[in-house]
């Protein structure tokens, strides 16, 4: 959902997060995440090794910015388009991601 839409009261399925689409609440499905409530306390880098794993490749890094935008929102931030997590990304994790 775009994240200027999204009202934290009302977020009850995967897509009513910020950033998330049908299709990236499906790829969720496949590491067994099925309610925005299991995000609260993941660790974003986690889950973007589950998601390598799951889909047996390595995964865009923007999609780390995806999940660190999630995790953040459900652990009490505001919801932030995804790009914004970038720079962020880069410092924390260097340009290199890991290999699945």
């Amino acid at each position: 959902m775009n994240p200027a839409k999204v009202i934290r009261e009302k977020v009850e399925k995967l897509t009513d997060l910020p950033n998330v689409g049908k299709t990236v609440a499906a790829d969720f499905t496949r590491i067994g995440i099925t309610h925005p409530n299991q995000l609260r306390g993941e660790d974003p880098y986690d889950l973007y090794v589950r998601f390598c794993k799951a889909f047996g490749e390595k995964q865009d890094p923007c999609m780390l910015d995806v999940l660190m935008s999630i995790t953040d929102f459900m652990n009490g931030g505001e919801a932030r388009v995804w790009w914004a997590y970038t720079t962020e990304r880069k410092k924390r994790y260097g340009e290199k991601i890991i290999v699945c």
